[in-house]
C-alpha cells in the first residue's frame, strides 16, 4: 500500500493539483465572506529561480509529519480520494491549513530540485522581505512627493463640480444664483453703445445750451437793484450813480465798474456789489462819518477822520468841534495832525472840546468848555498823551500841557 496517491487515469489535472491549483498567489479561495489571499510559497530572485519562503517549510513540514503518522498508522490515503473532499469546508481554519500545505507540495515539486533554493535558508528569505520593504517604501515616498498633474479637463471637471463659489484648484468662480454665465459674460450689442454715445452726446449739449442760456441771454438778466447801508444818501442817488445794466445777464455783470462809479459819491466811504440769483442786484454803501466841521466863506463843510472834505451843510452839527484851519485836504499835513489828535482823544474827553487847530504841525493845540486849553504838540506819541490828560483833567487847571507826556504840567 503506497503512501502516495494513484494518477487519474485521463489526460486531465488530478484533484491534487485542481487544489493546488486554485491556492496559486494571486487567486482567491472561500466563500466571499471569508475571501483570504494564499500567501506565496516563493519568491522569485533575479536569476529567474524561486526561494521557498516560510509558508512553504511549513506546508512541507506538514506533509512530512502527516505521511509519517499515515505510515505508522498503516493506513494509505485511497486512491484517486482529492483532499478537498475529506477537509472542512472552505472559510475554516483547516481548510487554510490544507491549501497552504497543497501550495507548499507544489512549490517543492517546482523548486526541490534546485540546490541553491535549497541553501537559501531563512537568511536568503529575510533579505527578500527587507528588499521588498525597501522597494515599497522607496515607491511610497515617490509617489508622494511626486507633483500631481492636473490636466484641464481636470481644472474643467472640478469647476463644474458643485461646491463653494470657487474651487481649490484656482478655477473660475460659480455663477451666483438667478444669474447665468452667458448674461455675465456678455458683450454690449452695436444698439446699447450707440445709445450711450447718444446719452452723452445729449448731456453735452444741454449743458452748453444751459451755459449760452445763462451767459447771453436776458433769461437771467438784471431786474431789479437794492440799495442799502444808506443814511444821508437816497436809493436812487445810489443808483443813479451805479448805473446797472438792467437785463444784462447776471454772468457777465461787471462789478466792479459799479463800484468804481459808486465810490465817486462824495459821502460814500465804501462800496460793495452783490449778485442775488436768479435776478437782484444789492449795492452795500458805507457812509461818511464827520469828526469836526470847517467853516469858511463858502458855509460848513464835513470833514471825516481822514481829512477829506465830503459835504457841505447849512449848520453845523451839535457835539463836532471846529477845524481852525484854512482848508481840509488828505494831503495837508496839519489836517492830517489836527484829525489825528481828535481820533486819539478818549470817548468822555471829545465831547468836550470845542475847537482845535495848528499853526505848525508840531503845535496842535484845541480848547475845551470850562475855558481850559491843552497843548498837545506833534501827532507822535497820541495814546500815551490822551491817557496822561484823562488823569490831568481830574486837576483843578486852566492850561494843561502834555507835549511832553514824561513831563506833564498844569498852568492855573
Amino acid at each position: 500500500m503506497s503512501d502516495e496517491p494513484d494518477e487519474p487515469e485521463s489526460g486531465g489535472p488530478s484533484p491534487s493539483e485542481s487544489s493546488a491549483r486554485r491556492a496559486e498567489p494571486g487567486r482567491r479561495a472561500g466563500p466571499a465572506s471569508g475571501r483570504t489571499r494564499r500567501p506565496r510559497t516563493a519568491s522569485p530572485t533575479p536569476d529567474g529561480e524561486h526561494r521557498e519562503t516560510k509558508a512553504g517549510q511549513q506546508a512541507r513540514a506538514a506533509r512530512a509529519a502527516r505521511e509519517a503518522k499515515q505510515a505508522k498508522t498503516g493506513r494509505a490515503r485511497p486512491t484517486g480520494t482529492d483532499d478537498s473532499a475529506r477537509t472542512p469546508r472552505s472559510g475554516s481554519r483547516a481548510d487554510t491549513e490544507g491549501r497552504a500545505t497543497r501550495a507548499g507540495t507544489d512549490n517543492e515539486n517546482r523548486t526541490g530540485s534546485d540546490p541553491r533554493a535549497a541553501r537559501s535558508g531563512p537568511r536568503s528569505r529575510v533579505r527578500s522581505t527587507e528588499e521588498d520593504a525597501a522597494e515599497g517604501t522607496a515607491r511610497l515616498s515617490e509617489s508622494s512627493r511626486a507633483p500631481r498633474n492636473r490636466t484641464a479637463e481636470d481644472i474643467r471637471a472640478r469647476a463644474e463640480r458643485p461646491g463653494p463659489d470657487r474651487d481649490r484648484s484656482g478655477g473660475s468662480a460659480r455663477p451666483r444664483a438667478g444669474r447665468s454665465r452667458s448674461t455675465r459674460r456678455r458683450k454690449p450689442t452695436r444698439r446699447r453703445i450707440l445709445a450711450r454715445r447718444w446719452g452723452a452726446l445729449a448731456v453735452i449739449l444741454g449743458l452748453a445750451a444751459l451755459f449760452l442760456v445763462v451767459l447771453f441771454t436776458p433769461l437771467l438778466g438784471v431786474r431789479t437793484v437794492d440799495v442799502s447801508g444808506n443814511e444821508s444818501l437816497t436809493a436812487d442817488a445810489v443808483r443813479g450813480a451805479a448805473q446797472v445794466p438792467m437785463g444784462d445777464p447776471m454772468l457777465r455783470l461787471d462789478t466792479d465798474s459799479i463800484i468804481a462809479r459808486v465810490a465817486r459819491l462824495p459821502r460814500v466811504a465804501g462800496v460793495d456789489v452783490v449778485r442775488e440769483w436768479p435776478s437782484t442786484v444789492l449795492i452795500e454803501v458805507t457812509e461818511r462819518d464827520p469828526i469836526g466841521v470847517l467853516t469858511t466863506a463858502s458855509g460848513v463843510h464835513l470833514v471825516d477822520a481822514t481829512g477829506f472834505d465830503y459835504a457841505t451843510v447849512p449848520a453845523a452839527p451839535p457835539g463836532l468841534p471846529v477845524i481852525q484851519l484854512p482848508s481840509a485836504s488828505p494831503n495837508d499835513p496839519l489836517t492830517r495832525a489836527v484829525v489825528s489828535v481828535l481820533s486819539a482823544l478818549p470817548a468822555q474827553v471829545r465831547p468836550q472840546v470845542i475847537s482845535i487847530g495848528a499853526q505848525t504841525a508840531g503845535s496842535v493845540q484845541f480848547g475845551m468848555s470850562g475855558g481850559r486849553t491843552v497843548r498837545w504838540g506833534s501827532a507822535d506819541d497820541s495814546a500815551r498823551k490822551a491817557a496822561v490828560l484823562a488823569a490831568l483833567l481830574s486837576q483843578p487847571g486852566k492850561v494843561y500841557d502834555v507835549s511832553s507826556p514824561t513831563l506833564p504840567t498844569i498852568r492855573s
